[in-house]
């Protein structure tokens, strides 16, 4: 059996968790530069608000108190997710992350009797020592798993906790229900193509001749006709494959021109992109950077530059990185151009263990000392993202991004730990939930 553990409205209960008096209100969590709303909660959908809103169209309810607007939080949501991971992995044989919110667990050798009660517990526990608020989809499959977390939201009579059956009526029933754009990996573009095949429901799908959905369409659209027949296809593995190529990007708070602020803000997104290489034990062979104008001003000047920079032999160096980026940037760098996005992109990626057996290429002279990167990554993971790193970031670069409403990092920040006698609420919250 597998389950799938889903926070509620993650971002929205991550706030909640520490400022209780933001239970029953409406808030919302904007995207980077307080750009547009990403998370809501329960009351704030009922509001009729939509995701993507910008927020400045939310403005008025903001300051009237109606609503409760908040900066995304990023170092306070991973530390709760690490949380949230590690509490599954003290009561499970197996979890894979899947999502920042979500976590697969295996349950191979319970009975459902047994799953079912096992769902219930980690819904109690999570909700007792992490204060979050989670679903448990329990299916033999991922995309039955899926769906049932989903049931487990939306329909109260499940408290919380669904198990589906992979012949059982009432999950034919669930399936018939479900809109075949509703099905995990469909998405609007093959919804559609499925339509004209006169496939609009998960049941339709199910239905399907997975030999000819694998002709007409993919292998992949064959094996989720199969995982809802209750059919395993999807191995836990390819959950945590190793990407492709790794991009780390980001608008700025202030739009900006000057070559030394894109070299510090590019510099960033290359420290950060590299780490994630390296937590994925691969290398790059090729760095990519692009930068952004305003395409929504077309009175300014407009530049969407990129360069693409091939590196002497694979690398996950932070430094070797860096070195690309300046390379790059002085290919494409021009001025009279008020930038307002850059990022970096690593590409081309091997694994780096199979790389340094290989006997077709010598290991490159930076790995003689891998010591190095391991100890920033150490200190980064400990002290916090970005604690340590090549070259100063002023704390008010124009780059850097707006984050006006942010709460407290309760978690990871010494300075900003929670005192006692601050929330007046905060005891009542806990005794409610334990």
């Amino acid at each position: 059996m597998i389950g799938l553990v889903d926070a509620n409205n993650f971002y929205v209960s991550c706030e909640r968790v520490f400022q209780p008096e933001l239970e029953g209100r409406p808030v919302g969590v904007m995207s980077n530069n307080d750009g547009c709303i990403i998370a809501r909660s329960e009351e704030l959908k009922a509001m009729g608000i939509a995701m993507a809103t910008p927020a400045f169209k939310l403005d008025g309810l903001h300051r009237a108190g109606r609503i409760c607007l908040k900066s995304s939080n990023y170092e306070l949501y991973g530390d709760m997710s690490g949380r949230l991971c590690q509490l599954l992995r003290d009561a499970c044989p197996q979890v894979a992350p899947y999502s920042i919110d979500e976590m697969f667990i295996y349950l191979d050798g319970l009975d459902p009797a047994r799953c079912q009660a096992l769902g219930a517990w980690l819904r109690r526990r999570i909700r007792r020592h992490l204060g979050l608020p989670v679903c448990v989809g329990l299916a033999p499959t991922h995309t039955l798993a899926k769906l049932a977390n989903h049931a487990a939201k939306k329909h109260p009579r499940y408290q919380g906790v669904c198990l589906l059956h992979a012949d059982a009526a009432d999950t034919a029933a669930l399936l018939k229900q479900t809109p075949i754009d509703a099905v995990w990996g469909i998405g609007r573009r093959l919804a559609e193509r499925l339509a004209v095949q006169r496939i609009h429901t998960a049941w339709d799908l199910r239905e399907c001749d997975h030999h000819d959905l694998r002709r007409r369409f993919s292998v992949v659209l064959a094996r989720t006709a199969l995982e809802l027949r209750g059919t395993p296809c999807l191995e836990m593995n390819a959950l945590d494959a190793p990407r492709q190529r790794i991009m780390t990007s980001r608008s700025f708070g202030t739009p900006t021109g000057v070559k030394s602020e894109l070299l510090e803000a590019l510099g960033r997104h290359a420290q950060r992109s590299a780490e994630k290489l390296r937590e994925q034990r691969s290398l790059a062979r090729a760095v990519m950077l692009f930068l952004n104008t305003n395409r929504h001003r077309p009175e300014q000047p407009q530049y969407f530059p990129h360069a693409m920079i091939p590196l002497a032999a694979p690398s996950d160096d932070t430094r070797v990185v860096l070195a690309a980026v300046r390379e790059g940037l002085e290919q494409i760098y021009r001025p009279g151009h008020r930038f307002m996005k850059a990022g970096v992109m690593l590409l081309d990626l091997v694994d780096a263990e199979q790389y340094q057996l290989s006997l077709l290429h010598q290991p490159p002279r930076h790995r003689h000392h891998p010591a190095l990167m391991a100890t920033l990554d150490d200190i980064n993971q400990r002290m916090g993202q970005g604690k340590i790193g090549f070259g100063l970031t002023p704390e008010k670069a124009a780059w850097q991004l707006r984050c006006h409403h942010r709460s407290d990092r309760f978690t990871t920040h010494w300075g900003e730990l929670m005192k006692a006698g601050t929330h007046p609420g905060a005891i009542k919250a806990c005794a409610k939930r334990t």
